[in-house]
């Protein structure tokens, strides 16, 4: 890898216990320079699988319709694993892969980033492409944050009201993150760490003794 594929040792801390955790992006970022005329602009972002990610470069193409190149690469850490490039009308592997590249030495999953590009009148050449995509991915990726996160998993619970107090008491005790909407009946939609989701299920199963549709 080139320099300017990153450094997987600039995540903050040291990682969790957890054997599955991973790095990821902490939120968003963006940077922007000029080479030649030529200005780039690279977006980051977290993305929780491939239609997240893919909906990001549809994002950042509804933002910059006007731009020479929007080009995209992303990891997801999907079932199978999914690592995604395009050059975008750039000559091949001069723009996408470098981006991937550097997707990958930083070691980040669930991870999407676009580098937008306005063409300055003047040719940068396969290296000068590389490396311009290269940094603006880095520098993203480097104003995003890296953080440690844990595969996670959605769970869906749906009772009767009589149930739903139960059902949100095991899940505020699980400290899972969850949204819930009542309607006809009460649905819990719930982020749980993919480790702890069977015995989750077992747990809202016999406090309800049985009464909740889980999805």
């Amino acid at each position: 890898m080139s320099d300017n594929d990153g450094d997987a040792a600039d995540a903050p801390g040291e990682p969790p216990e957890d054997p599955d955790a991973y790095r990821t992006l902490a939120g968003r970022g963006r940077a922007e320079f000029t080479v030649n005329g030529s200005e780039f602009i690279g977006h980051a972002a977290p993305a929780g699988g491939v239609e997240a990610a893919e909906d990001f470069v549809t994002e950042i193409r509804e933002a910059f319709p006007d731009a020479t190149h929007n080009v995209p690469a992303y990891r997801v850490n999907a079932d199978p694993f999914r690592e995604y490039s395009s050059d975008d009308g750039e000559p091949s592997g001069s723009a996408g892969k470098p981006i991937l590249n550097v997707l990958q030495g930083r070691e980040v999953e669930d991870a999407v980033v676009v580098v937008t590009r306005y063409y300055g009148g003047t040719n940068l050449g396969v290296g000068g492409l590389v490396r311009s995509y290269s940094r603006a991915a880095k520098e993203a990726i480097t104003d995003a944050g890296v953080t440690w996160t844990r595969p996670h998993e959605r769970l869906v619970a749906t009772v009767d009201y009589d149930d739903s107090g139960t059902v949100r008491g095991v899940l505020e005790s699980a400290g899972v993150e969850f949204d819930a909407s009542y309607e006809a009946a009460v649905r819990f939609d719930a982020r749980v760490p993919t480790r702890e989701a069977t015995a989750l299920r077992d747990r809202l199963l016999s406090a309800t003794s049985g009464r909740v549709d889980l999805e």
